[in-house]
């Protein structure tokens, strides 16, 4: 199902903040300050704005926002909301320019904005992939190039993406990392697969003894323009190589350029969309939904961000 754009909630600021609240507490408010649960009550009058509550244990005042990444915005929780369907519902990204144009802001606060809907994606400390059997595929692709390195021949002057997708739960985990050596990456793959899985690489030599850590290490060997195994169909990548043919699409096709300081926020992006995608069963309205409950306890200053251009 796909949101409706007229819905009040994308053109009403009251809706969305009676949205948002549903959404962030389906219980009734929670203090932000305290964590009290109980007797928190909407402040009423001339001398309130709409939306603010006061605790009775700490009496803080505290609204929807506070505490989350929206705290603090000068922009309407309405557009808000639009902005994270937006992004949230696009396969390959929407660029802040886009969302600059649609929604009537600056170029400045669309950039600000779509990363703070960023750091909303984020999922955190996640359990092992894999496990009893299962496959989980692992894989590296480049995108542009390390600023702090010269160019020449190879990868070693290109940023580095390495890849873990999960074949039976469909779940995809990314991380950017300076080097793809068996020294470099063995900690992320011991921390994030589960050791009875087994493991589907290409014929590259670092996965090699890395294998060994797992109950069953397959690969398929790219240089000779094998993808498929010609013993056994379940032994290929084309699952990771599938999630990073959208990744790249969208980087290089909607935004074209990233600075190498944000490139962990637009990994988060294309994985959270791809771990929330139709072929799971979520739908639009559904994966921006997940995405405002990511809002909590996190905060992004426009300082941390640093440079808008990239």
């Amino acid at each position: 199902m796909t949101a409706n754009l007229e819905n009040p909630i994308f053109t009403d600021t009251d809706k969305a903040r009676e949205f948002l609240e549903a959404v962030r507490w389906p219980n009734g408010p929670i203090c932000p300050h305290c964590g009290s649960v109980e007797g928190n009550h909407r402040l009423e009058g001339k001398a309130s704005r709409p939306g603010l509550y006061q605790c009775n244990a700490c009496h803080g005042q505290f609204s929807v926002t506070v505490g989350t990444v929206f705290e603090r915005s000068k922009i309407k929780l309405n557009i808000w909301l639009l902005a994270t369907h937006l992004l949230t519902s696009s396969k390959k990204g929407m660029s802040s320019h886009q969302i600059h144009r649609m929604l009537g802001v600056t170029y400045k606060t669309a950039w600000f904005m779509t990363h703070r809907i960023r750091e909303a994606m984020k999922t955190g400390t996640l359990g092992p992939m894999g496990g009893q059997g299962g496959f989980v595929e692992v894989d590296e692709t480049f995108i542009g190039q390390r600023e702090d390195t010269p160019k020449r021949r190879g990868h070693h002057h290109k940023r580095k993406v390495l890849s873990l997708v999960d074949r039976n739960t469909g779940q995809a985990r990314s991380v950017v990392v300076d080097s793809l050596t068996a020294k470099a990456i063995g900690p992320i793959l011991k921390a994030n697969i589960a050791r009875d899985s087994i493991l589907m690489t290409d014929e590259a030599g670092q996965y090699q003894k890395l294998g060994k850590e797992f109950a069953y290490h397959f690969f398929v060997r790219h240089a000779d323009d094998q993808y498929v195994s010609g013993l056994d169909p379940k032994v290929h990548t084309n699952t990771i190589e599938g999630f990073f043919s959208i990744f790249k699409r969208g980087m290089k096709g909607v935004y074209q350029h990233c600075g190498e300081r944000h490139l962990h926020r637009y990994l988060a992006e294309f994985d959270f969309r791809y771990n929330n995608r139709t072929a799971l069963g979520v739908d639009d309205e559904q994966r921006a939904t997940r995405a405002l409950k990511g809002i909590e306890g996190k905060r992004l200053t426009y300082r941390r961000t640093g440079s808008r251009a990239n």
